[in-house]
């Protein structure tokens, strides 16, 4: 295969007009001992727009980090043009507050124009209760008159919830509406699409574009995540390339399609040894049924090659690393059965795409 992509330094990267960097690499929500990966959370930036994917813990001082950004940056979200949510869970959108509620302080006054949040839409119905029949106790449901609510839904909540806090700023302050900053928007799913959160939540069906602006063009996919739903991968073409983000997904027919011939794949990957020592048959508490789900939620070290050689991608990223602290030595095992580049990922490890700029 041509055109594999190695990781950069910043200056490096910073020469390319569209450039991929990885803000935080943890996935899940522990706090992973031995490690200082930072939850997940990825940039991509084309033309000095950046486009953030997922708000997982710590991203704000990541991307500060990071050195992106045109010539004088100084703020962080100067450039911001788009954010993608992938799904709801919590190690993805924790540090979702943080965007909304610190924009005032980190560069919302330098936007050009208000930042795009796209997310999915509400799920529709409850998800069943898993292994109920072994529950001594079944669980309440919270926020009965509102269970599942999507993204708008539960922004608009959330922003309720510091009523305070933002209206002390805009009236203490003279801040600017956060409305006024931020625009939200649900992901919709194209009318043809079976809509089966609790049968089959990834029906066959083709990429669907949900943004697209003179930089980028996105489409998302339902991917396999049960049981969220829905739960997107997104693939953003640029005039460099392609680059797909995979979200959280087990082996999944829609992954491979919506990654086909893309240059560089982001995918997650779980080391099943280690589920196998929290839930396996010689665990202090072993639940087979449980490794099983987990199983079917995520993917493999011995999945994911095979996953992008179906695909065709030129270089394969491994990235949502669960548990955030196994060797990389292990997660270099994700090259069986994938004939092109992988890359473990590591947090603000930068990728460029296209010729560079000469110095």
């Amino acid at each position: 295969m041509s055109s594999q992509y190695v990781p950069l330094t910043a200056e490096q990267a910073a020469k390319h007009r569209t450039r991929v960097t990885l803000l935080g690499t943890a996935g899940g929500p522990p706090w992973w001992d031995g490690s200082d990966r930072s939850g997940i959370s990825t940039a991509i930036t084309v033309n000095d727009s950046v486009y953030l994917i997922d708000c997982g813990e710590g991203w704000g001082p990541q991307f500060r980090k990071s050195g992106l950004g045109p010539a004088g940056f100084q703020k962080g979200l100067d450039n911001m043009r788009a954010v993608f949510i992938t799904h709801h869970h919590s190690d993805h959108m924790v540090d979702y507050p943080n965007l909304l509620l610190l924009a005032w302080h980190n560069g919302s006054d330098g936007l050009q124009r208000p930042i795009k949040v796209i997310g999915p839409g509400d799920r529709g119905t409850l998800p069943p209760i898993f292994a109920e029949e072994k529950r001594e106790h079944l669980p309440e449901v919270f926020n009965p008159d509102s269970p599942t609510p999507g993204l708008v839904e539960s922004t608009e909540r959330l922003l309720q919830a510091y009523a305070l806090d933002i209206n002390d700023r805009m009236r203490d302050n003279a801040k600017q509406d956060l409305r006024e900053i931020f625009e939200f928007e649900d992901i919709q799913l194209p009318a043809d699409t079976g809509r089966d959160p609790n049968g089959d939540p990834t029906p066959a069906m083709e990429p669907f574009e949900i943004y697209r602006d003179e930089n980028v063009r996105v489409s998302a996919i339902l991917v396999d995540h049960r049981p969220v739903f829905p739960a997107f991968a997104f693939r953003f073409d640029t005039p460099d390339g392609s680059i797909v983000i995979s979200g959280d997904t087990g082996v999944c027919r829609n992954l491979v399609r919506i990654s086909e011939g893309a240059d560089i794949l982001l995918h997650e990957c779980i080391d099943m040894d280690w589920v196998d020592g929290l839930m396996g048959p010689d665990s202090p508490k072993p639940d087979p049924n449980l490794m099983q789900h987990m199983l079917a939620a995520h993917t493999a070290i011995e999945q994911v090659g095979p996953q992008a050689e179906a695909a065709g991608v030129k270089t394969l990223v491994l990235t949502h690393l669960v548990p955030g602290n196994t060797p990389v030595e292990k997660w270099e095992k994700a090259q069986v059965g994938f004939s092109g580049n992988l890359v473990v990922g590591e947090d603000l490890m930068h990728f460029g795409l296209g010729a560079a700029a000469n110095s």
